[in-house]
């Protein structure tokens, strides 16, 4: 690979707030998350009276972001919520509150550091009228890129039509869509501890972008900037089948207007597959101009050397400067490097 660039931006990290407003509600005190004291420098998320995760203060502190962002070479990150805090299971009121105080917490952090962060806020996605008020809010009012959601709301996939009013009001604003696996599919069939994120995560990914392509949400709402986590997850080894399906079967045929591989080149993924081998295909397979660097910080499974496993590509220059920082310009409609409010090299 010749020669790395001096801006990397990384689409794919996640806060969690120092704390959490009390209760106010009356329906869904046992699932509102709280913090409590853990060892030095993190601390316990609890939700139902238990630990869900232990984290750092790094997730919400921006300064204890810096200096691990300079050792892995990332220059910008996007901060987005800790997927858990999407809280689509949640009464409809109580995600409200929850998550209009990790929209402003994740502004607030952009304010202290606005040449290192960027931000996609959180929508009440069990409402899509609430959602797309909450998303007017986050764009106009607090000036996030976009938002972040799951894979799914509460069981019903992003592609289901009932979801299409948010991506037309998405699109309008000029919203940039992160998604992120959540509750995946699965999970009654893992054997074995620890398994969600690293077995069932890449599944439920390549059920949503599946679902964005055969249910029509893609024809039906043009130009949407939206970008999928882990890689696309499965997606990449579902693509030929589904497009031998496409080619084969009448019916699927007489559903898709066009390939299932052009509709797989207009979407965006990110690089978070800890394997030089998998992203040279997820790039072959995509499109080298559809992969952004995505890390997970600063969580235990994130990837440390995003731009080692990059250079073990053997990537042109090109592809390179598209994965580190083009594409995610693209997906997030940042200005380009050298321009006014863009980060030079």
């Amino acid at each position: 690979m010749s020669g790395i660039p001096g801006v990397a931006i990384d689409i794919h990290t996640h806060v969690v707030p120092g704390s959490f407003p009390s209760y106010k509600g009356t329906r869904g005190a046992h699932q509102w998350p709280s913090m409590a004291p853990a060892q030095p420098c993190h601390c316990h998320v609890m939700i139902n009276g238990a630990v869900y995760r232990t984290v750092p203060d790094s997730c919400w502190l921006p300064a204890q972001r810096l200096p691990e962002m300079d050792a892995s070479g990332i220059t910008r990150q996007i901060l987005s919520p800790m997927p858990e805090l999407l809280s689509y299971w949640l009464p409809l009121e109580d995600a409200q509150v929850l998550l209009r105080h990790v929209n402003e917490q994740i502004a607030g952090m952009i304010a202290q550091q606005p040449a290192r962060f960027g931000g996609l806020g959180g929508v009440p996605l069990q409402d899509v009228d609430t959602a797309i008020g909450e998303l007017e809010f986050i764009m106009r009012e607090l000036g996030l890129a976009g938002v972040e959601i799951g894979t799914h709301v509460n069981g019903v996939s992003i592609g289901a039509p009932q979801f299409e009013p948010f991506f037309n009001a998405a699109r309008d604003l000029g919203a940039s869509i992160f998604v992120h696996a959540i509750h995946p599919a699965g999970r009654d069939r893992l054997i074995g501890n620890g398994l969600e994120q690293v077995v069932a995560f890449p599944g439920d990914v390549g059920l949503a972008i599946a679902s964005m392509i055969t249910g029509g949400m893609l024809d039906r709402v043009p130009g949407l900037r939206i970008a999928f986590s882990h890689g696309g997850g499965a997606f990449a080894i579902m693509l030929p089948r589904l497009e031998h399906g496409w080619k084969t079967s009448p019916a699927l045929k007489n559903t898709l207007p066009r390939s299932p591989r052009s509709y797989a080149r207009e979407l965006y993924y990110d690089s978070l597959v800890y394997d030089a081998d998998t992203l040279r295909h997820l790039v072959h397979t995509f499109g080298a101009d559809r992969l952004c660097l995505g890390t997970d910080f600063p969580f235990q499974i994130r990837e440390r050397n995003p731009l080692g496993v990059a250079r073990e590509c053997g990537f042109d220059e090109f592809t390179v400067r598209q994965l580190f920082e083009g594409n995610a310009r693209r997906f997030l409609a940042l200005p380009e490097a050298g321009t006014a409010g863009g980060m030079r090299d």
